[in-house]
């Protein structure tokens, strides 16, 4: 199994970070974005960043392979490897909304091993390491701190609104929020932020890092479909969707998981 990655390459991957987010912030507020084939916004930014973390991550780790939303989209085949979202929330970036986030994980045995979620408007770096915990700019995060928040929110994607509408005559256990940034979605959760979080789509791009950080922090997860661990090398998972509802709490967990199966009905 290949080895975790050495102090000198978090550092390394660290400073790659710091690179993309800097020219990030640099950007935002002057750049157009284009329509994607599958109708999702990219601009400039996006493939800079994109470009910057393949090459950044290939001199880190050589012969580690790398998944991308902008890039390769297939499991690698390499027993250690990359997933790199290089900018989650590009229609909030593009329309101006100053909330998106940097998502990398290293996968290791078929999971991520190390996880990086940067925001880089609020300079905020949330970094899981598998069997060791997680921190947010360098602070440890606990389950008891999320406990603490005693947050009534819950997060759900643009995508698995509908299930309200689907339900009129039933209230949804919590008050709702959408961020329009996947990765940040879940590790709401994680943060205290929201009690749970739904999500009816997301690529394992938008969910690698935040699903280590939830794991590390002990937050339950339903997968309503195909479960991320594992994947087939090889794979094309451009069109492959890993709905989960994420939770602070077996008994939120409990209270979410009927709207979430119906999601999948919807």
């Amino acid at each position: 199994m290949p080895d975790p990655l050495t102090p000198q390459q978090l550092q390394r991957v660290h400073r790659l970070i710091d690179r993309v987010a800097e020219r990030q912030r640099n950007d935002f507020g002057h750049i157009v974005s284009d329509v994607k084939p599958d109708g999702t916004l990219i601009t400039a930014c996006d493939r800079w960043s994109d470009a910057a973390f393949v090459e950044g991550l290939a001199e880190i780790a050589p012969g580690e392979g790398v998944l991308s939303e902008e890039g390769s989209q297939q499991c690698p085949t390499t027993p250690a490897y990359w997933v790199v979202d290089p900018l989650d929330g590009t229609t909030n970036f593009a329309a101006g909304i100053p909330y998106w986030a940097i998502s990398i994980a290293r996968f290791v045995d078929g999971e991520p091993a190390e996880a990086f979620l940067d925001i880089p408007s609020l300079r905020q770096r949330i970094v899981a390491i598998r069997g060791q915990g997680a921190w947010r700019n360098q602070k440890r995060l606990t389950p008891e701190s999320r406990v603490a928040a005693g947050s009534s929110c819950v997060s759900l994607c643009s995508r698995s609104i509908r299930i309200l509408q689907k339900r009129p005559d039933q209230s949804f256990p919590g008050k709702i929020r959408l961020l329009g940034v996947a990765s940040l979605n879940l590790v709401s959760v994680a943060m205290g932020q929201t009690a749970g979080a739904l999500e009816a789509t997301p690529k394992i791009w938008d969910l690698a890092a935040a699903w280590l950080v939830l794991t590390e922090l002990d937050c339950p997860l339903i997968w309503l479909g195909p479960h991320p661990a594992h994947l087939e090398p090889g794979r094309d998972l451009s069109e492959m969707g890993f709905p989960v509802v994420a939770a602070g709490s077996r008994k939120q967990l409990e209270r979410l998981a009927p709207w979430g199966e119906f999601l999948l009905k919807s």
